[in-house]
């Protein structure tokens, strides 16, 4: 299970939105850019100057809205005919750089650690890139989960408002972590078992 399932309704509430960007000439590469964009300066700002925690408000509002651009970029490219070698890269690539400027200043903050969410950042890479090795094999590229990006953001836009509240957090806070990592490894045992599952399905036909 994974709040990834949603997408296709979520789709739906954008595609109107989409046509408009479509209209005036908006690239699904722009769009994956900017997002990319405004998720490192958000992460690095909040590692780097220490705001006042209120600023950490930011983190679920830009997660919601990361997350409707990488559904707009997705069907800019889709259905618009934008596909590309370079989207393919940027698509990828940007989205693992972009967890990881946004998870990073968790480790400032009280109970987590640099350890607890460094392990997160690194399974997070390894789970896209498992998804994204897909295609190598013949296979789609995978979105099994659980705990994909989408449940990722939800999780750390969770924390990110209960910091922006100023609400204390509990010592028990100090599991969710880990527990995200243990989900990970399966969500990444589970994409290589789906991708070999398609793939001699593929050499059978």
């Amino acid at each position: 299970m994974s709040i990834y399932q949603l997408k296709p309704a979520f789709q739906s509430l954008l595609r109107p939105f989409v046509r408009q960007l479509a209209a005036i000439g908006v690239t699904a590469n722009t769009v994956t850019l900017f997002a990319w964009l405004i998720s490192v300066l958000l992460g690095t700002f909040l590692f780097f100057a220490k705001p006042a925690a209120h600023w950490f408000l930011l983190v679920p509002l830009w997660m919601l809205l990361r997350m409707a651009l990488n559904a707009v970029d997705g069907m800019l490219a889709r259905e618009f005919n934008q596909k590309s070698a370079l989207g393919a890269y940027l698509n990828e690539l940007t989205d693992v750089v972009a967890d990881a400027a946004l998870f990073l200043p968790f480790a400032l903050i009280s109970p987590f650690s640099v350890w607890s969410v460094g392990v997160v950042i690194w399974l997070a890479a390894v789970s896209e890139m498992t998804g994204a090795l897909g295609p190598m094999i013949g296979a789609p590229r995978q979105y099994d989960g659980p705990m994909g990006k989408s449940d990722r953001a939800f999780i750390f836009g969770l924390l990110g408002l209960l910091i922006g509240l100023n609400i204390p957090l509990p010592q028990w806070v100090t599991w969710v972590l880990p527990a995200c990592a243990l989900l990970m490894v399966l969500n990444i045992v589970n994409r290589i078992r789906s991708g070999l599952r398609h793939s001699q399905s593929a050499s059978k036909q």
